[in-house]
């Protein structure tokens, strides 16, 4: 145990450079009383590990050196190629050095990992975008990953929900691909925003350079920004009563948490149906959804809601109550 955690504080520091016993501590959860023994150890054993003191100090390694032990075991080594960059990274015209990566990997690793990681690539596949939609198109993918790389200013023309277009000057900080979209988190006016990188009509890498924050988090700024998207999208609610055995359908048609935290709350009624209170984007969305669920699902509240249901009704009673007219059979 203590070896693989040594190991592993040789590797942070060969590949982040300066850290201090606190951010170490954190990145292997120990204490810093322990990274301050495994310190010591590692100079015991030879590696020339330094402590730079001041308000700017921490841990480093003697500037040059390099080990060449990679401490992957069989199951890390094999994870590697489950990261589902294949295609990604041809998107940011990085294919050919993805695939060279992964033969240099391959190369590198002991004969057992290498034939569990040959495997792992044979028998499993990532495909990210959902069932009945396809990746976004984005054709200033690359000059967008350019600007996120080089941190240099990016000018957008950007297609905005509806037909509006806008020009943006941003400071790209990052590239998030989410469900086969890639989205650009970047500032603008002080704020940082997101984009998504399948509606920039227009992009422009600049000459100019900003300097990206050094506390800018990408992965907890989208965290952030996901919680607030979904805290934003639903706008009220609505009562309905849901037919058993229809709970999977529902789930499929309106999603899955919001459907499952409907029904641990959910109040059963006689003959097996379920009253259920669940958020809602808007009266007309959710019209759309439920009368996709047909007679599995009855709207009791908001009265507007149900009455916009019960006109749906009425127009299909309409177009269906009659046979279809055939032209081709009609006379003159």
């Amino acid at each position: 145990m203590r070896a693989s955690r040594l190991l592993s504080l040789l590797l942070l520091l060969q590949t982040r450079g300066r850290m201090t016993a606190t951010e170490i501590a954190e990145e292997l959860e120990v204490s810093v009383r322990t990274v301050y023994r495994d310190v010591e150890a590692l100079s015991a054993a030879g590696v020339p590990v330094y402590a730079d003191r001041g308000p700017l100090g921490g841990y480093r390694l003697l500037d040059g050196y390099r080990t060449r032990l990679n401490g992957l075991t069989v199951e890390e080594a094999s994870s590697l190629f489950l990261a589902g960059l294949p295609g990604p990274a041809a998107e940011l015209g990085l294919a050919g050095f993805a695939a060279a990566a992964e033969l240099k990997l391959l190369a590198a690793l002991p004969p057992e990992p290498r034939s569990h990681a040959a495997r792992m690539r044979e028998r499993f596949h990532l495909d990210v975008p959902g069932w009945y939609r396809s990746a976004d198109e984005a054709p200033f993918l690359t000059e967008v990953a350019e600007a996120v790389w080089d941190e240099r200013v990016l000018r957008l023309r950007y297609r905005r929900w509806g037909p509006t277009e806008v020009e943006r000057l941003v400071h790209p900080y990052g590239l998030v691909l989410k469900g086969g979209s890639w989205y650009l988190a970047a500032a603008c006016s002080g704020t940082v925003r997101t984009y998504r990188v399948g509606r920039i009509i227009e992009a422009e890498v600049l000459p100019e350079r900003f300097e990206r924050p050094q506390d800018f988090d990408l992965a907890e700024f989208w965290r952030g920004f996901a919680a607030d998207f979904a805290s934003r999208m639903y706008t009220a609610e609505a009562v309905v009563r849901l037919a058993p055995g229809a709970e999977d359908l529902f789930r499929y048609t309106v999603g899955q948490d919001v459907v499952d935290k409907a029904l641990a709350d959910g109040q059963p009624e006689p003959g097996g149906w379920t009253r259920l209170t669940l958020p809602i984007e808007s009266l007309t969305h959710a019209r759309w959804l439920f009368l996709r669920m047909g007679v599995l699902v009855e709207v009791l509240e908001p009265a507007e809601l149900r009455a916009m249901m019960t006109e749906a009704v009425a127009d299909l009673s309409r177009l269906y109550g009659t046979a279809p007219e055939d032209d081709a059979t009609q006379g003159p």
